[in-house]
């Protein structure tokens, strides 16, 4: 390794309304996208109260993306015009690639004490994959393997690998690595990334600094929390940190708290995007027709189960 990578910018997630009328965390989406390609949407839905998400997310269709649902906490169900269905637990991955179309929904429950904690992110497809088959995979919790390195720092590798050990999840064309690492206090760690890749971090819990530079930011930056400018900027819960392709690798360090985050990176496509709702193509045109399909019953090109 021979340079961290610095700062781009910092995002606050902040308060939507999806689905049926769930209220959760956006870390980003629509207006950042040209910042984040391959990825497109990342959605935070921790809440302790059963109204915050309850409602859920009833039948709804998918087009030219990949949606993956990452769980702490509760449980989520899921159905699809496939025929699947299944319950995610903690520790647990849903993995669906739309591809060509799919109809699903996604019901969110709390756990005894009424708690639920998740994370959405979507990826986009390349255009050559935007009409593949669609495919859905349930990732157990004890499916995706964790990692205790020497300093103390632990890795659940749901994308990607670390020290030799495969992630849950390959095959996958963006090339991601999707991981979720926790640093005890006190620790430094230094993490390789792929040249070129987009690469990003969302913090969870605890307090972490991201950066060598004491002043890592332009004048751009929204929602930082607050700076040591003497160590570079301290991150805490809800901040995403997205990183320049200056480096080979990112350096986090800790000080008297631990910190947990989920990082991701991907190879990015490269080609324009066309996005309405759920469905992600590459032309307007195609956008259309994909949205005309659903309207006149033609959407669905592979059709199993239900609606």
């Amino acid at each position: 390794m021979e340079k961290p990578r610095t700062i781009k910018k910092v995002f606050k997630s902040k308060p939507v309304i999806e689905g049926a009328g769930v209220q959760l965390n956006r870390a980003f989406g629509f207006s950042q996208l040209p910042h984040f390609d391959p990825f497109l949407l990342l959605d935070d839905f921790r809440s302790g109260n059963p109204r915050d998400y309850l409602k859920g997310f009833p039948w709804h269709p998918h087009r030219g993306i990949e949606t993956i649902t990452y769980l702490l906490e509760g449980s989520v169900e899921h159905r699809d015009s496939l025929g699947n269905a299944g319950v995610i637990y903690p520790g647990g991955v849903q993995w669906m690639t739309a591809g060509s179309g799919i109809i699903h929904e996604e019901m969110p429950f709390g756990d005894p004490k009424g708690n639920v904690a998740g994370f959405q992110l979507w990826a986009n497809l390349p255009a050559s994959e935007k009409m593949i088959r669609p495919r859905y995979r349930d990732i157990l919790a004890d499916m995706i393997p964790e990692v205790h390195l020497n300093n103390g720092v632990s890795i659940r590798v749901i994308c990607g690998e670390i020290e030799g050990t495969p992630g849950a999840v390959t095959g996958i064309v963006i090339d991601p690595e999707y991981i979720d690492v926790t640093i005890p206090a006190g620790t430094v760690w230094n993490h390789p990334i792929k040249e070129n890749y987009t690469v990003f971090t969302y913090i969870i819990a605890g307090k972490g600094y991201f950066s060598h530079d004491k002043e890592p930011f332009s004048h751009e930056t929204e929602g930082v929390s607050y700076f040591d400018m003497e160590t570079g900027p301290l991150m805490d819960n809800g901040a995403l940190v997205l990183f320049q392709t200056d480096g080979d690798h990112i350096h986090v360090m800790t000080e008297e708290k631990p910190v947990r985050f989920l990082l991701f990176s991907g190879k990015p496509l490269q080609e324009p995007v066309a996005w309405q709702g759920p469905i992600v193509m590459n032309t307007r045109e195609e956008l259309q027709k994909a949205f005309e399909e659903y309207n006149n019953g033609t959407f669905l090109k592979e059709h199993r189960g239900e609606p």
